[in-house]
């Protein structure tokens, strides 16, 4: 099973290195002059690269979730990491403030009015990562020192 899997998965492989290289070879056979034709080839192996852009989200979210699954340990493991961002996440909301958001001649910019949630947000992602940075320097303060403790 395994041996025509892999069989299976390096057909797949070839043919969409072949439609790739096909695209590729059309755009340099198109003429420069005819801004149309060139727009649409360009166009033509954007869009191939976008499909198979979803396709490798879509199937690497699809096996990560089935390879939780299918080991309870590590779903718990998850979903306590998931339970620490989301209470790093509250704490940075409320840490951050909405107020006004000015140019550098003291007026308020376009969409920066006081009370904005936008400004919220932003100022929840500048301290959410300051929180972050925090945790991450304390485990490799820890992790230093307990490698200095141990040699």
């Amino acid at each position: 099973m395994k041996n025509n899997l892999s069989k299976i998965l390096n057909i797949f492989i070839a043919v969409i290195a072949v439609i790739g290289a096909f695209l590729f070879i059309n755009i340099f056979m198109t003429d420069e002059g005819d801004t149309a034709a060139l727009s649409g080839s360009v166009g033509s192996i954007v869009t191939f690269s976008t499909i198979l852009l979803y396709f490798a989200i879509g199937a690497t979210l699809l096996l990560s979730l089935f390879s939780l699954f299918t080991n309870p340990e590590n779903l718990k493991k998850t979903l306590l990491g998931v339970a620490a961002l989301g209470v790093v996440l509250v704490f940075a909301y409320f840490l951050a403030d909405s107020n006004a958001v000015l140019d550098t001649q003291g007026k308020v910019l376009v969409g920066g009015e006081a009370g904005a949630s936008s400004n919220q947000w932003v100022g929840t992602g500048i301290w959410y990562s300051v929180c972050l940075g925090l945790v991450a320097s304390l485990f490799f303060v820890y992790d230093l020192v307990k490698g200095l403790i141990k040699s």
